[in-house]
């Protein structure tokens, strides 16, 4: 007995593995531009690692999430769980052809939704203050973050393409803050007024600004999503004054931001959670440490693995299909 996790993440779609007593068998990628071209299949790739016969659930997200705000069956699930893919970063088209796959599988599957105003299950500050908060990997990368520490008040910074960071009070999520509105990261951050002007004056599209606004503007790096990150390490390693400057700004950013949700938890919070290709970073630099000059030994860090997406997920897939009605404040509809 086996349970599929699937994270849609920004550079591809995650998969996750797991055997019924908890431990991961296998986590793989697909590429979206790979997807999208008909150069791999989500089904095969699946075959190849598991008996389809063996799989009780599979839990799946997808884009913002924002058209729904439980978890719920595929199949109750109305223009796969959006209300726009508009103004949502660079559209490939390669999650929608996984999507579309997975759709055609006989495995009993849930999706999970993403943060946003319509979520009963957060606080009513966070969801006057924001339209949106987060996508739904952001809620099984903190369960994954629950699992893995066992605290109950703690901050997960989830910082890759975009940085992410959500706030979980007694267990639940109270809120958090996207990335079109705080923290940069590689490819995507908020809007500034440069931008702003640049949308009014020169026509540019709010969508392609905020696919621009992360520390690739500083490093002046352009290209595929999938080719930035390993570009702007790249250029860091070698010395580059720009990149290190656009790191170095990033985790700024970033610890304003854990700051920030800090002051308004009203409990003690137990620590930080780092994940992301470069929140769990320990090469060319250690986010880890570089994050922690900002607060002193303040607080403890855990760094879990940058798949925590696809693993949170099919543990949510596992506690739900035994039994599990509510995922970290997020009601269960099933």
């Amino acid at each position: 007995m086996v349970f599929i996790g699937m994270d849609h993440g920004t550079t591809g779609i995650s998969f996750c593995i797991m055997s019924d007593d908890g431990n991961v068998l296998d986590v793989f990628k697909i590429g979206r531009e790979e997807s999208k071209k008909g150069l791999v299949s989500a089904t095969e790739e699946l075959e190849k690692r598991v008996d389809f016969n063996s799989v009780k659930m599979m839990a799946i997200t997808y884009a913002m999430g924002d058209g729904i705000s439980e978890i719920l069956p595929l199949d109750e699930v109305e223009n796969r769980g959006i209300l726009s893919i508009a103004g949502a970063g660079k559209v490939t088209g390669g999650g929608t052809s996984v999507f579309s796959e997975l759709e055609q599988l006989d495995i009993e599957t849930i999706m999970i939704p993403g943060l946003h105003k319509d979520s009963d299950s957060l606080n009513e500050l966070f969801r006057a203050a924001y339209s949106h908060q987060a996508s739904p990997e952001k809620i099984s990368i903190s369960y994954n973050a629950l699992k893995e520490t066992g605290w109950s008040n703690f901050i997960v910074a989830d910082i890759s393409s975009n940085s992410v960071d959500i706030l979980i009070e007694d267990g639940k999520i109270k809120g958090a803050m996207d990335a079109c509105v705080g923290a940069m990261g590689v490819v995507h951050g908020p809007l500034d007024l440069k931008m702003l002007r640049d949308i009014d004056e020169c026509g540019a599209s709010a969508n392609d600004c905020f696919s621009h606004a992360g520390a690739i503007k500083i490093a002046e790096i352009d290209g595929k999503v999938a080719n930035m990150k390993d570009q702007l390490l790249e250029n860091y390693r070698n010395g580059d004054e720009k990149a290190k400057l656009a790191i170095d700004t990033l985790i700024m950013t970033v610890a304003m931001e854990i700051a920030g949700l800090d002051v308004v938890c009203e409990n003690e919070i137990e620590g930080i959670v780092l994940t992301g290709s470069i929140g769990s970073a320990t090469e060319p630099f250690n986010f880890e440490n570089e994050i922690n000059k900002y607060f002193k030994d303040k607080y403890d860090f855990k760094v879990i693995s940058k798949e925590s997406g696809a693993i949170g997920a099919a543990q949510i897939a596992m506690d739900v299909y035994n039994g599990e009605r509510e995922i970290l404040g997020v009601k269960v509809n099933i």
